[in-house]
């Protein structure tokens, strides 16, 4: 049983098993990964956070019967039905932490000022933010100008020294070659209908990271208040209704 995956959200999955289930404290400590004495410490209401019971049957990771297994044989060692679905982020807007959201702008205006080879569409992408907050940066309309202190965005930690070099590599190799006297070449193969196309892009890819991001800090929100809710109330939270 070693190899057996935990839960998704153990602590509030024990809590949901010792409020439910007559399972043993070994049962539910094993299934969920825990020491024994956490699983006490629920039971008794002596853990230090008091957590949102999470229903493992409705998430499918237990069956009734197999509930029904461990409650009439305390030597009987839950099963996993269906392990947590691993988090995995795709190809696409980069995430950035809401800790480090205020730093985007610092990270652009050292950008503009110490690479202005890139395009805005490169920095969008690597930054995560949308065209028109680069320009208000670079036309300093911006609302909080004033503020803004250009800073390495490798330092702060927005993206890595290898992102940052390919992106600068990348824009030096398509900066237009000028000669005396002679005007600047367009870059090979890169037409501005292609430039215009990369930014809208890159723009469509930020807001929809934004989004994303919003949807994910209302559902942590949600789940903080509910928990400070039954905290304030002293009682252990209820637990989630089936649905369906």
């Amino acid at each position: 049983m070693a190899d057996q995956p935990t839960p998704l959200m153990p602590h509030a999955t024990a809590t949901w098993l010792v409020d439910n289930t007559g399972l043993s404290f070994e049962q539910i400590a094993e299934f969920c990964g825990l020491h024994i004495l956490e699983v006490q410490a629920m039971a008794d209401d002596l853990a230090s956070s008091k957590y949102t019971g999470r229903d493992p049957l409705h998430s499918g990771e237990l069956t009734q019967e197999e509930i029904e297994k461990g409650q009439a044989d305390p030597e009987y060692r839950l099963k996993m039905q269906r392990a947590p679905v691993a988090v995995s982020r795709t190809k696409g807007p980069r995430y950035t932490p809401v800790s480090k959201r205020q730093d985007k702008p610092d990270g652009i205006a050292w950008l503009l000022r110490s690479h202005p080879e890139v395009s805005d569409a490169q920095i969008s992408k690597l930054i995560g933010t949308t065209r028109n907050t680069i320009t208000a940066i670079r036309e300093r309309s911006h609302w909080n100008i004033q503020n803004i202190q250009p800073k390495d965005p490798v330092t702060l930690g927005l993206c890595s020294q290898r992102e940052l070099d390919a992106v600068v590599a990348k824009a030096a190799k398509n900066k237009p070659v000028t000669e005396e006297g002679e005007a600047a070449a367009a870059p090979s193969g890169v037409s501005d209908r292609e430039k215009l196309i990369e930014e809208l892009r890159a723009e469509r890819d930020a807001n929809e990271k934004a989004a994303a991001e919003a949807a994910q800090e209302a559902e942590a929100e949600e789940w903080l208040r509910a928990k400070r809710a039954a905290e304030e109330a002293g009682e252990a939270p209820a637990a989630p209704s089936d649905e369906g």
